[in-house]
């Protein structure tokens, strides 16, 4: 007798999670970016650099590499991780799941909206004692884009969490940046390696993850 598979074995592939100009308007995969603009090179991803901006490269402490690129701009700070994804699903309304399910076991809470990039997540977080003794938690905006074969990570906090006109300003950063996949073979979810960048925009400081 042969088993039969069963939907639970074999689940239905998740849809990808993008705005509909996201191909005109970005985020943008490499083979869509205008070649000529100075983009500051960071390997997995690329940055266009503006007034205002600072960036730091967030550092895994154990293995020293660069884990995060943060953005600093505008009251408002915006970390980014590019990830490999399948080809023709997303990731994002899966690792959505689970990122509410982290900040639940921290204590803290998440509330789903619709964003201008989709769904996404406004988190309440717990402070850790110590850090701040006024503030017992803070506001972070979970956002996420399921491009080409890639998956762009973006958590907003700052202004960008709370005022509308700092989002918009934090949010039109994100869509400038650029994934570079490559065409090396990859697991999906696996971080698309980054690195220092090879033409500096102003200082770019390290920072432990």
């Amino acid at each position: 007798m042969t088993d039969v598979a069963t939907a639970d074995q074999f689940p239905e592939p998740l849809p990808k999670s993008a705005p509909e100009d996201r191909e005109t308007e970005g985020p943008l995969d490499e083979s869509e970016a205008n070649p000529v603009r100075p983009y500051v090179d960071l390997g997995g991803v690329k940055v266009l650099p503006r007034e205002g901006l600072h960036l730091r490269l967030e550092i895994e402490e154990g293995s020293k590499r660069v884990v995060a690129i943060g953005l600093d701009y505008a009251g408002s700070t915006l970390q980014v991780q590019p990830f490999a994804a399948p080809r023709s699903s997303g990731l994002w309304h899966e690792i959505r799941d689970q990122i509410a399910d982290q900040i639940g076991k921290q204590g803290g809470t998440t509330t789903l909206r619709e964003g201008p990039f989709g769904p996404e997540l406004v988190a309440e977080i717990p402070v850790a004692t110590g850090q701040d003794a006024s503030e017992t938690s803070r506001l972070a905006r979970f956002i996420g884009v399921d491009g080409p074969r890639w998956f762009l990570r973006g958590v907003i906090a700052g202004e960008g969490a709370i005022n509308p006109d700092a989002a918009a300003q934090i949010e039109d950063l994100f869509r400038s940046i650029v994934v570079v996949r490559g065409s090396a073979p990859m697991p999906p979810r696996d971080l698309i390696p980054l690195r220092m960048p090879v033409t500096p925009a102003g200082p770019a400081e390290p920072s432990d993850a």
